[in-house]
């Protein structure tokens, strides 16, 4: 979908649809009452018949009255003006464009974007307009031999009563990046094992340098064996699928300037190896691999930006598979830390090629680094799909994170890092074990991380509840890229004052 901003009177539209808001009670929002005067006061007709409540997320599609250009209008509640809040906001514009989807409408005007929304700004207002939209057009059926039809709608102004500063076009243009990355995200998560494995996504991320600035490297098994990657190695000894270690470098400033690095975890299908997982929806064990998706996502949006800072993300990619050659319980790994792992539970997989990735990261000598991995059922028992867990070493990084994700709606949680759960990976035979035990299994997987983190800023987003949907709505949300591209926004716009 196309869009663009820009100062305009609603009556004047000449489009396929004008979208107009309505408070309860039938009160009309200021560009309402501007198209109401405009046409005799035929809006407020309407609604005094009874036709539109204005109960938040209630619509009516009208013909349009006369003495305007438009085709249509349509009406959108807004609930209580007092009550319109972020989530009402959100609630208001999943309606619109259900019931813009239901026309044959090919462009429409939306005048919502002045709209009082309690501590929110224009810009958020944009963004969530622009995500909203993008989300709503999305369909995962390429796979299909007969794919859906299209939604027609493929243009949409946003329509504001001021000339749009140059923040607001700014706006526009990260949250059109933003979406793109986060369709992106999408499409990689809900592919097949099958097709979506360590290779293609070593060639996603090749095919992202060939467009965008950006330099893509891969490491083979054997570059992998020389630098002691003996931990992440383990993982993929069953797959006839080789591993990839995955870098792709963003530098959108001073080469000196020290990057922000993002990992994520890539394991394209997790059948959880000799610890075999139950049958019942292994099949969404092909989403393992979102964390990487949110990588390669967020790079391309960054890169699409522009930003002025460094980005690098970092993907170790593998299948953890039940060969004869794989890795069993018992055995014991070093690490490129050189730390030894008793792996207790071939399952707990993640943790294994996070850990040599995040060694691997203090090379490119970071600022600060975030780790993004479907990692525990944990904390899919402990936050569901609202909110991703978060961990930080270190407080400042874990608040800009949280405030980054409730202005994104991308939303995080912190869960404690507490020296009182480190012994819960004591192993008799090794420097540690892959698994604390039943309790705080999330907690106890960060634990595992921090291990490898002692020196330099660290954060870790466990995405296992909000990575993809299962049931009916089954697919991937292309989270947490809204959060990431956000937090690296607020970077660049900190850096800049």
């Amino acid at each position: 979908m196309e869009f663009s901003i820009k100062q305009s009177s609603p009556e004047q539209q000449h489009s396929a649809c004008v979208v107009l808001g309505v408070y309860q009670d039938g009160i009309l929002s200021p560009a309402a009452q501007t198209f109401d005067h405009a046409t005799a006061r035929q809006l407020s007709k309407l609604i005094a018949s009874g036709d539109l409540t204005g109960k938040a997320g209630s619509v009516l599609m009208l013909p349009t009255p006369n003495g305007a250009p438009a085709e249509r209008v349509l009406l959108v509640g807004l609930g209580a003006p007092d009550e319109l809040g972020a989530k009402q906001f959100l609630d208001v514009l999943r309606a619109t464009f259900a019931a813009l989807h239901k026309t044959p409408c090919k462009n429409a005007a939306l005048y919502l974007t002045d709209l009082a929304v309690k501590e929110r700004d224009t810009n958020w207002k944009i963004s969530q307009i622009v995500m909203a939209g993008s989300d709503s057009i999305y369909r995962s059926d390429q796979l299909k031999s007969k794919p859906a039809d299209k939604p027609l709608l493929k243009k949409l102004t946003l329509g504001c009563a001021k000339k749009p500063d140059s923040a607001a076009k700014t706006a526009l243009l990260q949250a059109v990046a933003t979406a793109h990355g986060v369709k992106l995200a999408k499409e990689l998560g809900n592919l097949p094992g099958n097709i979506c494995t360590p290779s293609y996504l070593a060639e996603q991320a090749l095919a992202l340098a060939e467009k965008y600035p950006l330099k893509a490297t891969v490491l083979e098994e054997k570059d992998m064996e020389k630098l002691g990657m003996h931990s992440l190695l383990s993982v993929s000894r069953g797959s006839r699928q080789p591993a990839k270690l995955i870098t792709l470098e963003y530098r959108g400033t001073n080469k000196k300037q020290k990057p922000v690095v993002l990992v994520g975890k890539g394991l394209t299908f997790d059948s959880g190896g000799i610890s075999l997982k139950p049958g019942a929806s292994m099949d969404e064990m092909k989403y393992d691999m979102c964390g990487a998706a949110s990588v390669l996502g967020t790079l391309q949006a960054v890169a699409e930006m522009g930003l002025e800072m460094n980005v690098i993300g970092i993907i170790p990619s593998s299948e953890n598979m039940p060969d004869g050659a794989a890795c069993k319980p018992g055995d014991i790994v070093t690490s490129m830390a050189g730390l030894t792992i008793e792996i207790l539970n071939t399952d707990a997989e993640g943790r294994l090629i996070l850990c040599d990735a995040l060694t691997y990261a203090a090379r490119f000598e970071p600022d600060t680094v975030v780790d993004i991995a479907t990692l525990t059922g944990a904390c899919v028992i402990a936050l569901g799909g609202v909110a991703s867990g978060l961990f930080s070493n270190q407080q400042p990084l874990a608040s800009e994170l949280l405030e980054a994700g409730d202005y994104a709606g991308d939303r995080v949680w912190q869960l404690p890092l507490w020296d009182e759960y480190q012994p819960q990976l004591d192993s008799n035979f090794a420097d540690l074990q892959n698994i604390g035990g039943r309790e705080a299994g999330s907690i106890t997987a960060a634990c595992f991380l921090s291990r490898f983190t002692k020196d330099y800023r660290w954060a870790h987003l466990d995405i296992a509840g909000t990575a993809w949907k299962s049931g009916k709505d089954k697919g991937a949300t292309g989270r947490p890229v809204p959060l990431l591209t956000q937090y690296l926004i607020r970077r660049t716009q900190a850096a800049a004052q």
